[in-house]
């Protein structure tokens, strides 16, 4: 039961913080094809750990 509060607790500060990240870069005065790149680098970047993650696992 613990495990499951932690993994809510989790999943409900990421999306806070993604909440607040994609509210603060919405908020720059830059171009748009520019920010909408930043915005997206966050992603790119946590999928890149996890699949590294998950090859280096698997070895």
């Amino acid at each position: 039961m613990l495990n499951r509060k932690r993994k809510q607790l989790t999943w409900a500060v990421f999306l806070l913080v993604g909440v607040g990240y994609v509210s603060a870069m919405s908020n720059f005065e830059i171009h748009y094809f520019w920010k909408s790149l930043i915005i997206v680098m966050p992603i790119q970047l946590g999928t890149a750990i996890y699949m590294a993650h998950l090859r280096w696992n698997r070895s």
